[in-house]
Formats: C-alpha cells, structure tokens, sequence
C-alpha cells in the first residue's frame, strides 16, 4: 500500500496546472480543430443522402484511415514534450520514494493523459457532428449505401460490408479507440525513454521520426518505389500492414476473415509488447540517469 500510495502522490503531482497549461490548452484547441476539419468527410456524406447517420458513424469515418490517425497521434508530441516531469518538488520525491516507483508515476501519467486526450476526439467527433445523428447501436442506411457504392472509397470513408458485418457502431469505434490509445501510448513511451537517455531535443525527434516512419510505409507510396501493379497491391498492403505501427492503429488494415492481415487482437499484442520493452528500456536508463534539473517549466 505504501508503494502505490507514493506513485499515486507522484502522479498527482503530475497533473498540477495541468489544466493551466497553455501548452496543453492549445494542443486540446488543435484537436478540436483537427476534428473539425476531418468531420467534414462525414458531414458531407450525411449531407448528400440526406439522411442521420449513427452517433460513433462520424468518428469511425474521420478516425478510419492511416493520415487521420497519424495527425491525431501528431499532437501527443506536445503533451509529452516535458516527460519525464522534473520540477523543484523532483527531490523531495526522490527522497523519499525509489527510482522506480517514480518511474512507474511517469509511464501511468502517460496512460492516463492519453485515454483523457482520446476520450476528447471521440467526444469533440460527437458533438462536431450531433445534427445529424442518432444514438441506436445500428448501422445507418447512409453506412450501408457508401459499403455498396463508390463515394466511400473516394471520400476515404472506411464503411464496408466486411466491417459491418463483423461488427456494430459502438464496437467498432472502441476498437479505433484501443488502437489509436496503443498507438499514442508507444510514441510517449519511446519519447519518454530517448528523453532519459539523449535529452529533450532527442525525445522530440524519435517521436517525430516515429510518426515519419509509419507515414513513409504507405502501400501505395510503397508500391510505386518497387514498381508493382495493382494486381499486386494485396502484397504490398500484407507486408505494409504487419510492420507499420502506423497502419496496426488503423482500423482498416486488419483481417475481417478475407485478408491475410493482422487482427484486431494480434496488433494490440504487438503494442503490448512494444511497450513493455520501452518500459524495461526506461527502467535501466533510470539507474544512470541523472536529474541535473529541476527548475521545471
């Protein structure tokens, strides 16, 4: 009890000002904004056939593709520029608690502030678009009608028979959920550990060169680099989809009984293990990492 009391108080500590923060006031603006101009997507839809669309609809066609998940994740940057927390209060933690229980208060700081920031898209989807919705657990006629017609695939919109068939509006959009949480949770987890090791400048750069990396393995970026035709494209977006963290957070790249593609349950394994190596990775970098500075923001 005395440990977890003591990472409680840590986390705590945390989340002063968090709210005063002008750092994470504008980075909670520019997700709104981003939700603004990605919703529009669903808005049209509902517009053109001029008919409600169920209440997770709209956050499950602005969140369904690959770019939409990587300019969400891009935001979390700004909220983990400062981890791990130092401040003049740093010491007079360390003194009375282990590294590790520290440690521990960082990477549950992380969590948390992730699930509070993915609960604000889905909420910022909801209200951007409640015009035109409805809250029954049932896919919308406007859902059906893009599964069987063209202006899905050109409006990006992932609305597809596999994926109504397998599953419903709110299952789906918890599923998106998860994802875009692992995925978030790996890029503050990886800043957090090359901050410890190489400085701030380093944490901002590995997340920045994280989200790079993922926006690079686009199959059709990817095909073209290797000259395959679109006959060929189910290969591309088969090794695109297993390697890329990226498209492991995208709702769309994953098997629905018909591809050879990772499952829903098969990335967040993936994830689970990404993380839980960062974690151990923090933890040794902790044993030689020195707190020089506590002047705090």
């Amino acid at each position: 009890m005395g440990a977890a009391r003591q990472v409680a108080v840590a986390v705590r500590w945390n989340f002063l000002g968090f709210l005063q923060n002008p750092r994470i006031i504008l980075t909670f603006l520019f997700s709104f904004i981003l939700c603004f101009f990605l919703s529009g997507r669903a808005m049209t839809v509902a517009k053109y056939y001029d008919s409600p669309v169920q209440a997770f609809e709209p956050f499950i066609w602005t969140f369904g593709d690959a770019t939409s998940v990587l300019l969400c994740a891009m935001l979390l940057i700004l909220l983990f520029m400062d981890l791990p927390k130092l401040s003049p209060f740093t010491p007079y933690l360390l003194l009375r608690m282990k590294k590790s229980r520290w440690l521990m208060a960082q990477l549950i700081y992380i969590v948390l502030v992730t699930c509070f920031y993915m609960l604000s898209v889905l909420l910022f989807t909801g209200i951007l678009c409640m015009e035109k919705t409805y809250p029954g657990n049932i896919w919308s006629k406007t859902a059906a009608l893009l599964a069987y017609s063209e202006m899905g695939r050109e409006l990006s919109v992932p609305s597809t028979v596999k994926v109504m068939e397998s599953t419903s509006p709110v299952e789906c959009s918890l599923q998106i959920v998860l994802l875009l949480t692992c995925y978030a949770l790996s890029l503050g987890f990886l800043m957090l550990l090359f901050q410890m090791r190489l400085g701030k400048k380093a944490g901002i750069a590995a997340g920045l060169s994280y989200s790079l990396f993922g926006f690079l393995l686009d199959p059709k970026a990817l095909a073209a680099l290797l000259h395959k035709e679109d006959y060929q494209m189910y290969q591309i977006r088969r090794i695109v989809g297993w390697l890329s963290t990226l498209n492991h957070a995208t709702y769309g790249m994953h098997d629905f009984g018909y591809d050879v593609l990772p499952s829903i349950g098969e990335s967040c394994l993936l994830f689970l293990l990404l993380l839980g190596v960062l974690a151990c990775l923090s933890f040794r970098t902790l044993k030689n990492y020195h707190f020089h500075s506590f002047t705090g923001e």
